[in-house]
């Protein structure tokens, strides 16, 4: 695959003695959105975890831009340039907006310690509500306050883990039209896990279903059947 940033091959993962994650292999590419899909607790949110640090796995192997990752920590996968918007969005809810998107500054050189204008002009009303509480947000506004966060620290790998969870239609639409702004200025890979499978379809260049923690179906959206894949997300 061209512009490969992501790899993964035989990934598995437990929680105690449950193994989540059967050996999966998937990748995405630089200047695509690679989408992950499949019923509740298939391992589609386990998987963003493994990948992202914040839970180990148990065994397999992960590569960023052809470097090996050996079960390294958040933190050293964020300063290689992974970027996780947690389900849930996992703002602070006690700092304002500014103090959240500069908790983004933790894995950037000093130099770098600064909100760029783009993220303003991706979110407008966050410019707005600087000084309010990320708490005092609407649930909508915490989503594009975590991807603000999240597009700070550069990536080069992006995860969004169901973005558009409990988030208002006129939201939806501003998200995915800044998910495709983000693929069309291709330096970087974006993995979207997403439930709302016209919004995925819709956005996704290459797709991942997941059933069991194994990989049942994948391949590029062009190879793939349109009600074949929704068979295999709804089964």
């Amino acid at each position: 695959m061209a512009d490969e940033v992501l790899k993964t091959e035989g990934l598995t993962l437990h929680y105690g003695g449950s193994q989540i994650l059967n050996g999966i292999d998937m990748a995405a590419a630089k200047g695509e959105i690679t989408c992950v899909m499949g019923t509740n607790g298939v391992g589609k949110t386990s998987l963003l975890k493994a990948i992202s640090g914040t839970h180990a796995y148990s065994g397999g192997s992960l590569s960023l831009n052809g470097e090996a990752i050996s079960h390294a920590s958040a933190h050293s996968l964020a300063q290689k340039g992974v970027a996780y918007v947690p389900q849930g969005r996992d703002i602070f809810p006690l700092l304002t907006v500014r103090e959240n998107l500069e908790t983004g500054f933790a894995c950037l050189p000093k130099s770098e310690h600064h909100i760029p204008d783009h993220i303003f002009e991706l979110f407008p009303i966050l410019k707005d509500f600087l000084n309010r509480r990320g708490g005092d947000l609407s649930g909508g506004q915490q989503q594009q306050l975590a991807i603000a966060r999240a597009l700070i620290t550069k990536p080069k790998l992006l995860l969004l883990d169901e973005p558009t969870e409990g988030i208002q239609p006129n939201i939806i639409q501003q998200i995915g039209r800044v998910i495709s702004l983000l693929r069309e200025q291709a330096d970087m890979a974006i993995v979207l896990v997403e439930q709302y499978f016209s919004f995925a379809y819709d956005l996704g260049d290459r797709f991942y279903v997941l059933e069991r923690g194994a990989v049942k179906m994948s391949g590029p959206k062009a190879d793939l059947d349109r009600d074949a894949l929704l068979a295999g997300v709804s089964v």
